[in-house]
């Protein structure tokens, strides 16, 4: 069985991984996504709807030969407990487990890239003000990032993660960029996360970190030039 994707930032993410364990492929990036309720802010424009966020999403022909699109995963409701990490803990680990990012509208895709090896690499829009959408990534990253090393449980599970800033590219008006590693049952995933705020759009690119960099160009276009 092959790992599966869905885009992430934080606890759920290692939810994936725990649901993974004993699958054949390490190399394969598993992420997920945490809820967060950002603050409210005058809006400065209307958030797009979550049929014009579908619209802006990659396809398979926007990323060449060799991807298919994969089916969204089923949410998992097991119990995640945050050890290590209080400023993970603080933002919600109860429902943690296949929550998305609580803003106005959002959409997703994921995808299996087998031209030379099995990867993934995962796509999530986002759309609210423009300061509702950086106050509440930004707080996100900052939390995950403030703990280099912590771990989640989920039943008899246990998930080491730790989590490093890295560069992101100057594309949009802000941008978060981090590294995250994922070790279970003798299993690493390495998982590259950036994220791009381009006015009241909010690109998520996940999953192996040379198919996000080769892709978040493309990611961001296609997010402010629908199709």
């Amino acid at each position: 069985m092959r790992r599966s994707t869905t885009t992430a930032l934080a606890l759920s993410a290692a939810v994936t991984v725990i649901a993974l364990t004993g699958c054949s492929s390490s190399t394969n990036p598993a992420v997920a996504s945490v809820p967060f309720s950002a603050p409210a802010h005058p809006s400065a424009s209307a958030p797009l709807s979550s049929a014009e966020l579908n619209q802006r999403l990659l396809i398979e022909s926007d990323l060449g030969e060799g991807y298919t699109r994969n089916p969204e995963a089923p949410r998992r409701n097991d119990d995640v407990t945050v050890i290590g990490c209080p400023a993970l803990e603080k933002l919600g680990s109860s429902a943690a487990a296949g929550a998305d990012l609580d803003f106005a509208r959002r959409a997703k895709a994921s995808f299996t890239y087998t031209g030379s090896s099995s990867s993934e690499v995962g796509e999530e829009l986002y759309s609210d003000s423009p300061a509702k959408l950086s106050t509440g990534i930004g707080k996100v990253f900052d939390a995950m990032l403030s703990c280099p090393t912590y771990q989640v449980t989920s039943g008899s599970t246990v998930v080491d993660i730790s989590t490093t800033k890295t560069a992101a590219p100057d594309l949009g008006a802000e941008q978060w960029s981090q590294l995250l590693t994922f070790s279970v049952g003798g299993q690493r995933s390495i998982v590259k996360q950036t994220a791009i705020r381009t006015g009241n759009i909010l690109v998520v690119v996940s999953g192996s970190a040379g198919l996000v960099d080769l892709h978040l160009q493309r990611a961001v276009d296609r997010a402010q030039r629908p199709r």
